[in-house]
């Protein structure tokens, strides 16, 4: 499988920044983002706004990769995991407008 490094430029907080993931995880927050009724800038802004001091495209990754292995444990196994989706941890990324 072939997977490419897509560099975007997104605006958070007002200010312009690159990121650079692989396909694959920009289809994830994307899907992400629309679940929760947020525009990408908005999505990448809760979550940026949530990381501690890595770097943004790895904290983007480990978000989708959390999400999507949240959907597929068993509620035990969630519970018990030390990490979950970011948006438990940071109640701005989970921030719906519905």
């Amino acid at each position: 499988m072939k997977s490419l490094v897509v560099k975007r430029s997104i605006v958070i907080a007002g200010h312009k920044t690159s990121v650079s993931l692989e396909d694959a995880f920009w289809k994830g927050l994307k899907e992400i983002a629309s679940e929760r009724d947020l525009t990408l800038s908005e999505m990448v802004a809760a979550i940026d706004s949530g990381r501690d001091s890595s770097n943004l495209s790895s904290t983007i990754r480990l978000f989708v990769l959390d999400h999507y292995r949240t959907m597929i444990a068993p509620p035990a196994a969630v519970a018990q995991a030390p990490h979950g989706d970011a948006g438990a941890r940071n109640p701005a990324a989970a921030h719906n407008r519905g």
